[in-house]
C-alpha cells in the first residue's frame, strides 16, 4: 500500500496531464468506473481513465467499441496511463500492484474450478499474463498464466513482473488482439458453458411450471 502511495505521488504530474487530456477529448466525467470481481470473487468498483467517447446511434444506443475508441484512447491504452487511477483501488485494499487482472463479474459463473483459483489473491494493475502476451493471447492462456502466478507468488517474482511491465509498456507490445480494438469477451469453455445454459434452462422451466400451477389454481377457483 505504501508503494502505491509513493507511485501516486511520483506520477501526480502525469496524472494531472492525463486528466486535462481526457477532459479535452471526451469532456466530463474523466473517469470510467465498472464493477469487477476481486479477491474470493467479491465485487468492487475499478477506476480507469476514459478511453472511449459516448457516441450513440440514431436510436440513442452506444456505438460498438471499435467506433468509440478514438486515436487518443488507443494511445492512452498503449501507454497504460489509463490504468493509473487503480492506484486508488490499491490504497483502498481492493487491488495489489501485481496480480491477475480483475475481470467482469459476469465471467464468474463461466470459470472452471481451476480458473477460479485466480481469485485466491487480490487482482493487480499488472500481472504475469500482462508480461507474457497481455491482450494478444487467448483467455485460456491468460488464466493459465494467472494460476501459475497464484501457485508461485513471491516478492522476487513481483519485482520481476514490475520491471518487465515497464519495458513492455515502453515498447507498446501486446496491447490488444490483432485486428481488434479491444479484447474479445470471455464466453467460457464449452463444457462449462453447457452447464450454465442447462442450469438457466432448468430454472426457466421451473418458473414456467410454477406459473402454470398458479393459473390452474385460479381456473379451479373460478
Amino acid at each position: 500500500m505504501s508503494i502505491a502511495l509513493m507511485a501516486l505521488i511520483l506520477m501526480l504530474p502525469i496524472y494531472i496531464l492525463v486528466v486535462y487530456k481526457v477532459r479535452k477529448n471526451f469532456g466530463a466525467p474523466v473517469l470510467f468506473r465498472q464493477a469487477r470481481s476481486g479477491l474470493d470473487g467479491k465485487t468492487f468498483e475499478i477506476i480507469k481513465f476514459r478511453t472511449m467517447s459516448d457516441d450513440k446511434d440514431s436510436e440513442g444506443n452506444l456505438l460498438p467499441d471499435e467506433y468509440r475508441l478514438t486515436e487518443f484512447g488507443k494511445q492512452l491504452r498503449a501507454s497504460s496511463f489509463d490504468e493509473l487511477p487503480q492506484l486508488w483501488n490499491v490504497l483502498k485494499g481492493e487491488m495489489s500492484i501485481v496480480g491477475p487482472r480483475p475481470q467482469l463479474i459476469e465471467y464468474l459463473p463461466l470459470y472452471s474450478e481451476e480458473q477460479f483459483k485466480r481469485h485466491l489473491v487480490k487482482p493487480g494493475i499488472t500481472g504475469h499474463a500482462q508480461i507474457n502476451g497481455r491482450n494478444s493471447i487467448s483467455w485460456e492462456k491468460r488464466f493459465e498464466l494467472d494460476i501459475w502466478y497464484v501457485d508461485n507468488q513471491s516478492m522476487w517474482l513481483d519485482i520481476q513482473i514490475l520491471f518487465k511491465t515497464v519495458r513492455l509498456v515502453i515498447k507498446k507490445q501486446g496491447i490488444c488482439a490483432e485486428g481488434e480494438a479491444t479484447m474479445s469477451r470471455f464466453t467460457g469453455n464449452k463444457q462449462r458453458r453447457y452447464k450454465v445454459i442447462n442450469a438457466n434452462f432448468r430454472r426457466s422451466l421451473l418458473r414456467c411450471r410454477r406459473l402454470n400451477r398458479r393459473f390452474s389454481e385460479r381456473d379451479t377457483d373460478m
